[in-house]
């Protein structure tokens, strides 16, 4: 084979330029014109410049970061509402004199600040005289046997959850409301033994999610642990 058939038969294949640019970086450097000549087809079909497209790269992620951008200020405003409505409620249920008094402030923040559709606490102490308390439509009283029959995993995992949940569970929590519900939220109340069960409803089944923050509504339930004990305590 002579020198020439050699370098007939010697071919550069795309990988070979690809391969050589990325380990020479540099290359159009100094090799501007060469830079500017190059062409790119567009999606309108046209041609343009490998500055061009360069630029029209960073201009589309420079979109994309400002989308990102957005959604994380949304968000913080969203938390930073959120907060004030909490911090608001959190006061109200600490000069709270009475049990009576406990249960209004939580039942109107959520009905008129958060805006909740359906709002049940339900208590599990007995020993309550549920002549006493008088709000009405959201509050309950069960024993702790029945609560457990039906929502045991709940009441044992003490943990904030959202979702869907079965008919019992639906039934038990919302009664006449149950068939309204589409999705809820349930946060445990404990101290040193189970308290009741705080549990929001929406009827949008995807409205309270598995995957969605528990944050506020946990740090609430936290708070009503803690201030529950002591109204109920003084009858």
């Amino acid at each position: 084979m002579t020198a020439s058939s050699s370098l007939r038969t010697f071919s550069i294949t795309d990988k070979d330029i690809v391969d050589y640019l990325q380990q020479h970086k540099d290359f159009f450097v100094d090799k501007l014109s060469l830079l500017a000549d190059l062409e790119l087809p567009h999606q309108t079909g046209g041609a343009i410049s490998l500055v061009e497209r360069q630029v029209s790269i960073l201009r589309d992620r420079n979109i994309d970061m400002r989308h990102r951008l957005n959604a994380l200020l949304d968000n913080a405003r969203t938390n930073d509402k959120l907060f004030e409505k909490t911090k608001r409620l959190i006061l109200n249920l600490l000069e709270a004199q009475d049990i009576n008094d406990l249960l209004n402030a939580l039942m109107d923040s959520f009905d008129n600040d958060f805006e909740i559709q359906q709002t049940v606490l339900l208590l599990f102490n007995e020993r309550i005289d549920k002549a006493t308390i008088s709000v009405t439509g959201h509050i309950q009283v069960v024993p702790l046997k029945t609560a457990q029959e039906i929502l045991g995993t709940i009441i044992s995992n003490n943990q904030t959850v959202c979702g869907q949940l079965d008919t019992a569970e639906q039934q038990l929590l919302f009664q006449e409301h149950a068939n309204r519900i589409g999705s809820t939220a349930i946060t445990p109340l404990a101290s040193a033994n189970p308290l009741g069960i705080l549990a929001i409803g929406n009827e949008d089944p995807e409205y309270y999610r598995s995957s969605m923050s528990t944050l506020f509504l946990t740090y609430i339930g936290e708070v009503l642990s803690r201030l529950l004990p002591q109204h109920l305590n003084k009858g």
